[in-house]
């Protein structure tokens, strides 16, 4: 009941009316019995749209994570999903997988149709990857024909990690392929290269419908490798940032050091200066005709202005600056006085 709600009533229309999806290959849409729909995977808007161009319902498989959130938007997820006629897949492989193909398999033999992304995973990239063979396994179990569905233009009106879509009446399209008969291979569903055979049909069907390079690597290997050089580089940056501001540290503490040995050189200059301004003074005292008072007191004001900027360096080891000038100052006044 949720199921047609939505689709005829309070989304379909909407989604309809926005974006105008346009279809070709109807006609091989069947229009009763079982069968598969496999479909390359650009979007999560995908599962809307496939069902939506359908007259009848379609059952798609959808990652566990969306039938397992908590609080009220885990809850609306969840209603929302189910009502779009979705079932919860685990992707992590081995019975779990069979899990979820035993689910398909169920809709399957009450002569519904059931939509499958052989690929496993949206496609990364825009190409499409190599398929996997549950697909193969519930047509030859189910002995159901299997409907190549390519999605065009899907990820341009919604790409991955966008929740609202770029809305452009005309852009998605629904090409449907003509059905795909393995009666063939009746009872060899346990045969490995029967499986990759059939599933390599289907891909193929699937690259000429949607016109995407394919790739004969699994999606999800690529998705793992793009997460390791991200994860990498990453890592990389934050290396060099911490080699950064180690270097800072040490050019900083070089920097203190020779601020530290300047000023030291500078007030071992000052001394020496103050010691000749007082054995002038000592020498002037007897006759007072040899030194010109004025004199003397510029001597002392010029060892307190020098005193006063090694000082102010040495306060502010940051800048060399201030303490070249009480250096350079520091020689200027003992030049005067040798």
């Amino acid at each position: 009941m949720l199921y047609w709600l939505l689709k005829n009533v309070l989304v379909g229309p909407i989604i309809r009316a926005l974006f105008k999806p346009w279809v070709e290959g109807s006609e091989h849409v069947p229009e009763e019995g079982a069968a598969i729909f496999a479909s390359n995977h650009l979007s999560f808007s995908d599962s809307i749209f496939l069902p939506l161009v359908v007259d009848r319902r379609m059952t798609f498989p959808a990652k566990m994570e969306y039938f397992t959130g908590t609080g009220i938007k885990g809850w609306l997820t969840k209603t929302f999903f189910k009502g779009m006629g979705q079932i919860p897949i685990d992707r992590s492989g081995g019975e779990a997988s069979m899990a979820a193909l035993n689910s398909g398999l169920k809709v399957l033999r009450r002569g519904e149709l059931f939509g499958i992304y052989p690929e496993g995973t949206r496609s990364p990239d825009g190409k499409l990857y190599k398929g996997k063979t549950g697909v193969a396994r519930m047509a030859l179990e189910a002995k159901v024909p299997v409907i190549p569905v390519a999605m065009i233009n899907t990820e341009k009106a919604q790409p991955t990690g966008q929740v609202i879509p770029n809305i452009e009446r005309g852009q998605v399209g629904v090409r449907f392929g003509r059905p795909l008969d393995f009666s063939r291979y009746e009872g060899m569903e346990d045969d490995r290269t029967v499986l990759r055979s059939i599933t390599d049909e289907i891909m193929y069907e699937l690259m000429q419908l949607s016109g995407q390079e394919y790739v004969d690597v699994y999606a999800a290997s690529v998705k793992e490798r793009i997460a390791a050089r991200a994860k990498a580089a990453v890592e990389g940056a934050r290396v060099a940032v911490d080699k950064a501001v180690d270097q800072t540290k040490v050019t900083a503490e070089q920097v203190r050091q020779q601020v530290e040995e300047r000023v030291e050189t500078a007030r071992t200059q000052i001394e020496q200066v103050g010691e000749q301004i007082k054995a002038r003074q000592t020498k002037a005292e007897p006759t007072g005709a040899d030194e010109d008072p004025d004199d003397v007191a510029g001597e002392a004001t010029e060892a307190d202005k020098v005193a006063d900027d090694a000082a102010g360096a040495a306060t502010d080891p940051g800048e060399d600056a201030d303490a070249n000038v009480a250096e350079a100052d520091a020689e200027e006044t003992a030049d005067q006085h040798r």
